[in-house]
């Protein structure tokens, strides 16, 4: 049978008297009888009464004897001393607050023997624990004497009235923890009091607790919340006139860990006095002080805190801004690549399209495509296959010899029209014509891209019936547009124009490529044939015209009557042609009119017009309706440059020529204005 040290009740089991004691004495609701302070532990309530209330006077409670007659109680100015019963009587037992006194009644005790309280009595100020806890029982000091407690710092009007019982005075505690006597006096027989130092006795538990030292005294605490309540007291002075003295506060104190006022668990930081009520915000606090960081001194400062998250808000901002640096960075590269690469390819695309439309994509040049179109025309049935083959032996046989198989050619334009102005056209006042000059059109080998190699044709065929360039040719037949590629690239050998020789990569066979107006000068240099270029390199009238490319025209047709003052209503001129090219097409001027309102107007050969049509100039009842395909006036050649070749009227010498090649390494035009 176990018996509860505190109030008395028996159980029978360990397990029943732990429980007992958790639900009776470790939970109780603890409120100050003498104000309203309430929510608190046993062990602070009496520190609390003590140290708030010291001028109430001491008051017991006279506990019955529950032994055997003779067992008393008496209080002398807070002192309890115990008289145990008769010999061998079974004592009264005696509860005060702050401990329990249980009279053991020994045999040996005698009428006046004394024994020591066997029971634990847990109480004291602000949970300090008072008593043996069993370890003191049975203590003899013989006949006559006895045991003394100090309970200076026990009062028995503490104890709530609901806890007190029929058999004493009752006193609870929230813990169950040691007794340990800070001193003890015995009376002799004589009734002289004498001290008797207790051995102090170590607590049931091994563990150490911390504890805490009074700054101002040599009162210990375990719990800084005590300390705090403690030291507050000591500023405030309140007790200086009540004889609070350090002794009366030097028992050393341990106590479990410290619970806030409302009951919750205190959280002591292991590093320094700081106390917090949640397990997390210790752990925030103790990585502040295990970071060296972070500038955390154990006070749990707000100023480190701050200081710290401003550095990591820093750190953050500065890992953004640069990452953002880095994606905007790639963003651009990536931007470059792609615009460079579309650059690339539309650079590709647009040399592909230059290539095809100069000829130079090797899809083959003037056989190949003529071969092409006389096919698609069997194939549509346009032409019998007899007649394709009676064309490709022609064909075959003109490349062969050089010779065009003039297929395309219309001879006497030039004298029709000069019947036609002499009789017709009265609305012209002057009109020049060139010297008798062939018409060639495009065929089907040369269509798109051969007009700069028909102009030369026209150009050729004049100069073989203008002196003296008929004598220096000797008679040479008019080559076909294979042969002009063969003797163009011989010009190139030869030293003429190694720019443009360049552009072509030295290569006019086989290809469909475009000349212009520096390739007819090479090939008239290369024949020994002196000519010039014009070069109207911008408009020089309203909405874009070029009236001084009209003006030089009527100049160089006007240089054969210039001896004449009058100039007659129609001149035939022994001038050769002149060869017009702009961009994309290439015309031969073979005549000039001026009409009586002033304008000017050019007669042009144009390779893309068929021989059906050219050969309607030869009729006199068709001529005036034609002729309106060869006039263009200047509101028709809008295009932003034109350029003009005209041969010069005299032959070149070895000399000359060779001059002439030497200065075709920087070919230039004569640009007007």
């Amino acid at each position: 049978m176990l018996t509860c040290e505190i109030c008395g009740e028996e159980v029978l089991l360990e397990q029943d008297m732990k429980t007992h004691l958790l639900l009776s004495h470790m939970e109780g609701d603890h409120h100050c009888p003498l104000c309203s302070l309430s929510g608190v532990s046993y062990n602070q309530l009496c520190f609390h009464i003590t140290s708030a209330h010291p001028e109430d006077p001491f008051t017991c409670t006279q506990a019955s004897n529950t032994g055997e007659p003779g067992g008393t109680t008496r209080v002398t100015g807070g002192t309890v001393r115990g008289a145990g019963g008769t010999n061998g009587g079974a004592g009264g037992t005696v509860r005060v607050t702050g401990g329990t006194v249980r009279g053991a009644g020994g045999t040996n005790g005698g009428a006046g023997g004394t024994t020591g309280g066997t029971g634990g009595t847990n109480g004291g100020a602000g949970g300090t624990t008072w008593g043996t806890g069993g370890n003191m029982g049975g203590i003899s000091r013989g006949a006559g004497e006895a045991v003394l407690f100090d309970a200076s710092m026990v009062r028995t009007d503490l104890v709530p009235s609901r806890q007190r019982s029929s058999a004493g005075v009752s006193c609870s505690s929230q813990e169950e923890t040691p007794l340990i006597p800070a001193a003890m006096t015995t009376q002799d027989s004589k009734g002289k009091s004498k001290h008797v130092k207790a051995q102090p006795l170590l607590p049931s538990s091994s563990k150490r607790e911390k504890v805490f030292s009074c700054p101002m005294c040599s009162l210990v605490c375990s719990s800084s919340f005590i300390l705090q309540e403690h030291v507050e007291l000591h500023l405030q002075e309140q007790h200086s006139d009540e004889g609070w003295t350090p002794d009366s506060c030097s028992a050393p104190v341990t106590s479990h860990p410290a619970r806030s006022p409302s009951g919750g668990r205190r959280l002591e930081c292991p590093l320094c006095s700081a106390v917090f009520s949640h397990s997390f915000s210790l752990q925030e606090h103790v990585e502040l002080h295990l970071d060296p960081g972070s500038g955390g001194n154990g006070t749990g400062s707000l100023d480190g805190d701050l200081q710290l998250a401003t550095r990591l808000q820093q750190q953050e901002e500065s890992r953004r801004q640069e990452q953002a640096r880095q994606e905007e960075e790639q963003s651009r590269s990536l931007a470059t690549q792609l615009q460079q690469q579309e650059e690339a390819r539309q650079e590709r695309e647009d040399f592909h399209k230059l290539q095809r439309q100069f000829g130079l994509d090797g899809s083959g040049g003037y056989r190949q495509q003529m071969e092409r179109t006389m096919e698609r025309a069997v194939a549509r049935g346009v032409l019998p296959p007899a007649h394709f083959h009676l064309h490709k032996a022609n064909m075959m046989e003109s490349l062969a010899s050089g010779v065009d198989d003039g297929a395309t050619r219309t001879q006497g334009v030039i004298p029709a029209l000069r019947e036609y102005y002499q009789s017709q056209a009265l609305d012209c006042v002057h009109v020049w014509l060139a010297a008798d000059t062939d018409h060639y059109s495009s065929s089907g080998g040369d269509k798109g891209w051969g007009c700069g190699y028909r102009n030369f044709q026209m150009l050729l065929s004049s100069l073989s019936n203008v002196d003296p360039y008929s004598t220096h040719l000797q008679g040479r037949a008019v080559p076909c547009i294979p042969q002009l590629q063969t003797m163009i690239e011989e010009a190139w050998k030869e030293g003429l124009d190694p720019q443009g020789a360049s552009h072509f990569n030295q290569q006019l066979q086989g290809t469909r490529a475009w000349i212009g107006a520096t390739e007819i000068y090479v090939l008239l240099t290369s024949l020994g044939i002196s000519a010039r270029i014009m070069d109207f390199h911008k408009p020089t009238g309203p909405a874009g015209t070029h009236p001084l490319l009209f003006d030089w025209v009527r100049e160089y047709f006007s240089q054969s009557n210039r001896s004449s003052r009058l100039p007659p209503r129609f001149i035939q001129t022994r001038l050769p042609p002149l060869y017009l090219q702009h961009q994309g097409h290439s015309r031969s001027v073979v005549g000039l009119e001026q009409r009586k309102n002033g304008v000017l107007c050019l007669l042009l050969f144009d390779p893309g017009c068929p021989p059906s049509h050219s050969s309607k100039l030869l009729s006199s009842s068709t001529v005036g309706g034609a002729l309106r395909r060869l006039r263009i006036f200047p509101r028709s050649l809008k295009h932003q440059q034109y350029q003009l070749v005209a041969v010069e009227s005299t032959v070149l010498s070895a000399e000359e020529k060779q001059t002439r090649i030497l200065q075709s390494r920087l070919l230039s035009a004569e640009k007007i204005p």
